[in-house]
């Protein structure tokens, strides 16, 4: 069985093997909450959480959850973000939002009230992301909350009675003053920063100018494939996207 230790936004690693470590070899280590057990490619996966300042065993040392990717390969991180979500959920629902009583786990993705019986999942918020195509350039931004000089593409939350697509076309007219057509569908990814699913969609430039109006973006445009700026690294949905874009035809 492997583990998946976490630890304020870090994953425990093993130096050997580069990758998850076992979890017969972790026994010294002290969960501060919640257990998870789930399977991920057919190996159980045992998720557990440490306090912060926890030191590494020996052999193994502390990886930041995002940067991880790049050394376990994208499904062992799917299962590490996963582990995230299960472990990160429970400290947030400590009580019931109805009658005030305390939670306790029923299952392995459920929480029960101790008082009235009200049964919790974790809950998901769901978030569009667009790539803008016109002739044979993309709309790339810049958002306003990233830390890091990359553009990426037009993303927001789904408010409550919008479908999709209304989603996809209010988010990019509200952040750029763009018109959109020919909304498509392309791919999805769990992202549990937090708790988010984000829904990947393809669409045409169907007219006006790009401006900035409500200030959650502070740069972009339409680039072409020979002169892009820096782009968001993987495994987000965002690279995927462009990547594909990139590769077309």
């Amino acid at each position: 069985m492997k583990a998946i230790v976490i630890s304020e936004g870090k994953v425990l690693l093993s130096e050997e093997l580069c990758g998850l470590p076992e979890a017969s070899g972790l026994d010294t280590l002290k969960p501060s909450g919640e257990r998870f057990h789930f399977p991920c490619n057919g190996v159980e996966c045992h998720a557990v959480a440490v306090e912060a300042g926890t030191e590494a065993p020996q052999g193994h040392r502390w990886h930041e959850v995002r940067a991880s990717v790049t050394l376990i390969g994208e499904e062992k991180w799917m299962a590490v973000a996963k582990a995230v979500e299960l472990l990160g959920w429970p400290s947030v629902n400590r009580y019931c939002s109805r009658c005030g009583q305390p939670m306790r786990r029923q299952s392995e993705i459920s929480l029960i009230c101790t008082g009235c019986g009200t049964e919790l999942w974790p809950q998901l918020s769901p978030c569009v992301m667009v790539l803008v195509r016109k002739g044979d350039e993309a709309l790339l931004v810049h958002a306003a909350n990233f830390r890091r000089p990359f553009f990426g593409l037009v993303a927001g939350f789904v408010e409550t009675g919008e479908t999709l697509e209304e989603c996809v076309r209010r988010e990019v007219a509200e952040e750029t003053g763009l018109q959109i057509e020919n909304i498509r569908y392309a791919a999805s990814q769990s992202w549990p920063f937090p708790a988010q699913l984000m829904i990947g969609f393809t669409a045409d430039y169907a007219g006006g100018e790009v401006r900035f109006a409500d200030g959650e973006l502070t740069a972009g445009g339409f680039f072409s494939r020979d002169k892009l700026p820096m782009i968001p690294p993987p495994p987000s949905l965002a690279r995927k996207l462009i990547d594909s874009w990139l590769t077309e035809k």
